[in-house]
């Protein structure tokens, strides 16, 4: 990054930062100066464009209420239905942590913003690790476009970038995959190959990442428990595996790979060893991090990545979805636990509805969701909005959860991202936040509520109970199992030694306790529900490892991208229930309500 464009890039950060309201203000204004005549806009404003007018007759809405504007547009409806400049594509969600996938309009304006927050966050990242001379190893995987009856395509975020005309021209300056691989939509070869070319070019990669933890340590366990002896085999002769049949990486692979014996012996050196502690730093020397989303759900899998980092920090990249561009992290070094983002006021029109939850901001050695309050419902909004009207960018206190909203010129006007963050403090006049879960209640037999916040808080402190034996909790989901009555809580938890590749034994009155702690950590309306006998014994399964690549290789097959993949909190597919009822080594109960 040439260092005139590093300095920009820190200089716009102050200045949008500095003066929030004023270009929020202008930011909702042009908004509505070009959609204001689109024919959703103008049931509220009829022409109109004020900001008081927008806030007081513009309602807010989900997708459901969205969902049948933009899908006329995929069916080839004029696009100033609900916004005035031209889709140019569909952003494709995930649909791994909300159910259905959503398709989310793009236009010309969403590249240009995406170009100027990617000279802001590259600046901010060289502020920190200096000038990164060599080569990323980035684990990027695309999905195949879907074409609407419009015309347009539909891709994942991920998929997108990998369209960009510049794409193409700086990858193999930059990334150790090669494009084909990337392109390749078998993930299993793309994973190989990839991995492949990351280990060949070894000396030059300066980071290790993907888009989110678990595919980073997707590729980690790959390599350790079925493919670094072949990978090394391959190295090793020149030639790649016959079973990598797709035409691009084999066309690629015999232009790049050559016979190295040496190089070949290095890595099984490194890989044949007991334990695969610090295995990403001896693989890749001269790493300075490790890039990836480790915060929210992908919090479960950082003590993993820390054990196979060797001390590479991890380096969560910025806070962005489908729907919006929103934050970047000023302080790449801080831990996991303690990142936060500030708002980037030029992205999107941001307004906060506040949200009733005890909200401390963390400490250094706080567990991130551990200010939540057993003695009151995890997350409870206030009944029909009542009396709580948004709250804009500069008017947020600190201290405080809201949900997110946001305006932008692609025509989400007043949309819940149903993202819930805790205002942790201000940089400038502009709020920095945390993450704290997404607004929904994943667990509930009777009256009881309970959020992903108060899962993750729950799991936290069960698993201590385990360090001190040697395990790691690796992944881990839930269900609410109502197959009997009364119903109970059911979790997943996939175990992982620290030394060795074999599963020590578990000693059952540990996981007894943790079942136990888990219940007590839990909130109040849970614990008198418990008590009373409206729901039973909470229960933990332990799995066999490689489970939780089993329940990712089944949603990527229907469907979801590997590079956006995240494990769902709780399971509602009856197919994925399986997968992991089929692979349990073990049960667990709570031998008694808690206190």
């Amino acid at each position: 990054m040439a260092r005139n464009e590093y300095e920009d890039g820190l200089r716009m950060i102050e200045e949008l930062t500095t003066n929030a309201q004023q270009i929020q203000q202008q930011l909702l204004g042009e908004i509505l100066k070009r959609n204001a005549e689109s024919e959703y806009l103008s049931r509220f404003l009829h022409g109109l464009t004020g900001e008081q007018l927008f806030k007081k007759n513009v309602p807010i809405v989900t997708y459901e209420d969205l969902k049948p504007y933009i899908d006329r547009i995929a069916n080839g409806e004029p696009q100033d239905i609900l916004l005035a400049e031209p889709v140019t594509m569909f952003f494709r969600s995930s649909g791994t942590s909300g159910g259905q996938p959503k398709l989310i309009p793009a236009t010309a304006e969403v590249a240009k913003q995406e170009a100027i927050f990617s000279t802001m966050y590259r600046s901010v990242i060289t502020k920190h690790f200096g000038e990164l001379a060599g080569k990323r190893m980035e684990l990027m995987f695309a999905k195949p476009d879907i074409e609407t009856p419009s015309g347009l395509k539909a891709r994942s975020v991920s998929s997108s970038l990998f369209t960009l005309s510049g794409f193409r021209t700086i990858l193999p300056k930059l990334y150790t995959s090669p494009f084909e691989t990337i392109i390749c939509f078998d993930a299993k070869q793309s994973m190989y190959c990839q991995l492949l070319f990351g280990l060949i070019q070894r000396d030059e990669v300066v980071t290790v990442g993907s888009m989110f933890a678990s595919t980073i340590l997707r590729g980690v366990t790959f390599l350790e428990d079925h493919y670094w002896k072949e990978l090394c085999s391959n190295i090793k002769t020149g030639q790649i595996s016959d079973w990598i049949t797709d035409t691009g990486c084999r066309n690629v692979a015999s232009l790049i790979l050559k016979p190295n014996q040496e190089l070949a012996d290095s890595i099984e050196n490194i890989c044949i060893c007991k334990s695969w502690e610090g295995i990403i730093r001896k693989l890749w020397p001269k790493a300075k991090y490790i890039g990836g989303i480790s915060t929210g759900v992908m919090s479960q899998y950082t003590a993993e990545l820390e054990f196979y980092g060797g001390g590479l920090p991890l380096v969560p990249g910025p806070y962005a979805c489908s729907k919006a561009i929103c934050g970047i992290n000023l302080e790449p070094l801080s831990k996991p636990s303690n990142v936060c983002y500030t708002f980037i006021p030029s992205m999107a029109y941001f307004e906060f509805l506040p949200v009733k939850i005890d909200c401390i901001p963390n400490c250094q050695d706080q567990v991130q969701f551990n200010s939540i309050s057993d003695y009151h419902e995890s997350i409870e909004m206030k009944s029909n909005n009542e009396d709580t009207e948004p709250i804009d960018l500069v008017n947020v206190k600190f201290g405080q959860c809201y949900e997110l909203i946001v305006t932008t010129s692609t025509g989400l006007y007043r949309y819940r991202v149903g993202d819930i963050l805790r205002i942790i403090g201000f940089h400038n006049n502009t709020p920095q936040f945390q993450f704290v879960e997404r607004q929904n209640v994943i667990l509930s037999i009777d009256m009881d509520k309970t959020s992903e916040a108060d899962l993750s808080k729950a799991v936290t402190k069960a698993k201590t109970l385990l360090d001190p034996l040697g395990f790691i909790l690796t992944g881990y989901t839930s269900y609410g199992d109502t197959s009997s009555t009364p119903g109970h809580y059911v979790l997943f938890w996939e175990l992982k030694v620290t030394e060795g590749n074999n599963l020590k034994k578990l000693n059952p009155r540990v996981m007894v306790e943790c079942c136990s702690r888990m219940e007590e950590s839990l909130n109040y309306t849970y614990k008198i529900h418990r008590k009373g006998n409206a729901i039973a014994a909470l229960e933990i399964r332990v799995v066999k490892q490689g489970t939780f690549v089993a329940l990712m290789d089944y949603y990527v097959s229907r469907g979801a991208s590997l590079s956006q993949y995240k494990a769902p909190s709780c399971i509602k597919s009856k197919e994925a229930l399986k997968i992991l009822d089929s692979r349990v080594t073990g049960k667990f109960f709570s031998p008694k309500p808690p206190i």
